[in-house]
């Protein structure tokens, strides 16, 4: 080899990078509590999808620290990235104890419960995905009506001890005096309301029920199915995985894009922006979905119609 040709090739040794260099550095692993998502909660696929749409993955750059409501000063300590809180009691529990960004869901209308000033400006710590109840709420009665067409009373169940919940009945009370039916307000508070519910829908039968979603609702939602099965009574829920699940029918916020929103603004706020900048999301799409062995168990068959509109039907 000539001396100008090893002169080139020690220099461009000396230049190069330590091969090291050229490994891709480890990823940031982000932590994220959980505030009210108990384990196996029907809203966590849709989550950890949402989160994972946005590339953030549980065991490669993506830590989970759950937690009740009652315990957000142990998660809290842990110093998590970003909080996800659902439900009221871990929304209002974020909004009280704590100033980590957190991101809420499924907690009623964050206004009219005092958790934001707007929700365009949020202000604050928080952000999230609204509540349409006010929306919504009218199109699952007129769904009822037309599965029952002679309903004139329903029976609304709702957690009473929930201030979200209590203003999303009321939401739908309005709604059903808007169409000229009357409502049999049966609000209950633990589980054991539950049968006082039923023994006073049998001394005063309605024609249907709407069952307001909340944890102590969703919980109990099979029993509902089974009161609605003996006294043959058509019921409507807010969530499609009830009706999978043996509930007649559901009307309400597609799940999907609902969490996609917020994976997307637990990601905005992990790459430095601040809830208080962040509007408060609103779904835009929603599903309808019919549990056909849930009519033939009640013995109506669902008119083509509904049939034609249903996004799932179960079969």
């Amino acid at each position: 080899m000539k001396r100008r040709d090893l002169i080139r090739l020690a220099v461009g040794t000396a230049l190069a990078p330590p091969l090291r260099a050229f490994a891709q550095a480890p990823a940031k692993v982000y932590r994220i509590g959980l505030l009210g998502f108990a384990k196996g909660s029907p809203f966590e696929v849709p989550l950890m999808q949402g989160l994972a749409r946005h590339g953030y993955v549980v065991d490669k750059n993506l830590t989970i620290e759950r937690r009740a409501p009652s315990a957000l000063a142990e998660l809290v300590a842990s110093q998590p990235d970003a909080i996800i809180a659902g439900g009221y009691a871990a929304a209002v529990a974020v909004k009280q104890g704590t100033t980590l960004p957190s991101v809420v869901f499924s907690a009623g209308d964050p206004v009219g419960i005092g958790l934001v000033e707007s929700l365009a400006r949020p202000g604050g710590h928080l952000t999230g995905v609204s509540d349409v109840s006010v929306e919504v709420t009218p199109k699952r009665l007129e769904l009822l009506k037309e599965f029952a067409p002679k309903l004139r009373r329903v029976a609304m169940l709702w957690n009473a001890d929930d201030p979200a919940m209590t203003l999303r009945y009321r939401a739908s009370e309005a709604g059903a005096k808007a169409l000229d039916i009357n409502v049999q307000a049966l609000g209950v508070r633990e589980p054991a309301d539950f049968d006082q519910a039923f023994s006073a829908m049998v001394q005063d039968m309605p024609d249907a029920i709407l069952m307001v979603s909340d944890p102590l609702t969703n919980l109990n939602r099979k029993r509902v199915f089974e009161f609605a099965t003996v006294h043959r009574l058509p019921g409507i829920y807010e969530y499609d995985f009830i009706v999978r699940d043996g509930g007649l029918m559901s009307y309400g916020i597609d799940l999907d894009e609902a969490f996609d929103r917020v994976g997307d603004l637990v990601d905005r706020i992990l790459k430095g922006a601040k809830p208080s900048d962040l509007p408060f999301e609103q779904p835009t799409r929603f599903r309808f979905a019919l549990n056909l062995t849930a009519a033939k168990a009640i013995g109506v068959e669902p008119s083509a119609s509904l049939l034609a509109r249903a996004d799932e039907v179960i079969e």
